[in-house]
């Protein structure tokens, strides 16, 4: 098995320390809803795992939620309520989005605010070996005394000085990142030898990472947007802290979701929630569309993606109920579990390891027009979706016999609307959504879609 390392820049073998493999996600800053971005992200992790234990590795997965942070506290002012109380709200929202999305919980979720005597041990000893220095209420990372700042990112201190937040008038170097912030009238915070404050975002992962994995873990995971700077700060004082251990074996990053020109993201305000998607498009749905596209690319948005992946599941459920004939000659589905492992292996290549799946779809209703028996390749076809993490579970669309007939259905209602036809047009289209088939008019001409 090969993984691309954004440390190294290339694809090593994987090689864990041991069993289980370790493995840790940056979490989601619960402020509010979350949505199809995080979404991306952890379905991408969640099927890594899925596979990791596939190939017989257990896992030990930690994923951290941030519930103390400058936007919770303003969010949480603004609405008149109590900074964990927001927090808690979203924390249980997250959960139950992920339960939604067939996500499988983490092994343990760990909060920065139930983490502060860790965080605080952590910021000791960097204050001890001086690797940080107290200004003010407030301690920072001194960023010049950390050998290879910048080998995550690859950049160098002009270009990080470019990304970098300048804030603080108390650092030595603009490069310099709060480990612990003074505390401010009317904010929580805890009691610390630099004064009551509270934490600050990267400190809270590295206490994490270390009290529930150790030293050293196998995985780290997350967005691109967190190279730098978090997880080059992550990095930098964890191995500080414990004294030039390496921190993470292999660093992976996803691609962002893109919405037009942009990421998607809770401070553009551009976003769909999960919660919203789930209205109009299935769990596996989504998570087809995510698997689509390799996970280190960006990927895009729009609902005809969106439904095309629908309909790909639609497939894969047809396939499924076709009744195997049990004296027929079995269909062998070996060769298609080999692609799909040969793909997996190559850095997680889930385009590939579907187009494996969907040729297993192909030969499995082939196999059932030609009476051959084709149970086993059924449950391979199972077997290796489960893998991928889905449910198939939902509605089950149009069989795939009926297709041409609603495509020409759809056709026609074009053509009566281009002669005028109205009443007749609005006639197909009725019928056809008292069965559950809903036609869309777009700039690229009608869409229809399944909603049962």
């Amino acid at each position: 098995m090969k993984i691309y390392n954004t440390l190294s820049g290339q694809k090593e073998d994987f090689q864990p320390r041991g069993k289980p493999v370790t493995m840790y996600v940056c979490g989601v800053t619960v402020y509010s809803s979350s949505h199809i971005g995080h979404a991306m992200s952890y379905i991408i992790f969640d099927t890594i795992r899925r596979y990791l234990e596939y190939r017989g590795y257990p896992v030990r997965y930690v994923q951290n939620f941030t519930d103390i942070d400058d936007k919770i506290i303003n969010r949480a002012n603004e609405l008149g309520i109590a900074a964990i109380d927001l927090a808690n709200r979203y924390i249980d929202e997250f959960l139950a989005d992920s339960d939604a999305l067939n996500i499988r919980r983490a092994d343990v979720y760990p909060r920065a605010t139930e983490e502060i005597p860790k965080i605080i041990t952590i910021i000791s000893g960097l204050v001890e070996k001086g690797f940080a220095y107290q200004s003010g209420g407030d301690v920072y990372f001194r960023v010049k005394k950390a050998s290879g700042y910048g080998k995550l990112s690859h950049q160098s201190p002009d270009q990080m000085m470019a990304g970098a937040r300048v804030e603080g008038s108390g650092k030595e170097h603009p490069l310099d990142f709060a480990l612990w912030k003074g505390a401010k009238p009317g904010e929580p915070s805890w009691p610390s030898p630099w004064g009551d404050g509270r934490p600050g975002w990267h400190i809270e992962c590295s206490a994490m990472s270390l009290k529930y994995l150790g030293e050293t873990i196998d995985i780290h995971g997350g967005g691109q947007d967190l190279v730098f700077p978090h997880h080059e700060n992550e990095i930098a004082q964890s191995e500080s802290f414990t004294g030039a251990v390496p921190f993470v074996r292999y660093w992976l990053h996803n691609g962002l979701l893109q919405f037009g020109s942009e990421k998607m993201s809770k401070s553009l305000g551009n976003l769909v929630t999960i919660r919203e998607l789930l209205q109009q498009h299935t769990a596996d749905g989504l998570r087809l569309f995510v698997l689509s596209s390799h996970y280190r690319n960006p990927l895009t948005y729009s609902e005809e993606a969106l439904d095309a992946a629908e309909r790909g599941m639609e497939r894969i459920r047809q396939a499924l109920a076709v009744q195997p004939e049990p004296g027929g000659h079995p269909l062998d589905s070996r060769p298609f579990r080999q692609k799909f492992i040969e793909a997996m292996d190559d850095d997680f290549n889930t385009p590939q390891a579907i187009a494996s799946l969907f040729d297993l779809v192909r030969e499995v209703n082939r196999g059932g027009e030609t009476k051959q028996n084709i149970a086993e390749a059924q449950n391979t076809l199972r077997e290796l979706a489960s893998v991928l993490g889905f449910s198939l579970k939902g509605k089950v669309g149009p069989s795939l016999d009926a297709v041409p007939f609603i495509e020409l259905l759809a056709k026609t209602r074009e053509d009566l609307r281009k002669a005028k036809q109205w009443a007749l047009a609005d006639q197909i289209r009725r019928e056809l959504a008292d069965r559950g088939i809903i036609i869309e008019d777009t700039p690229k001409g009608p869409q229809w879609k399944y909603r049962g």
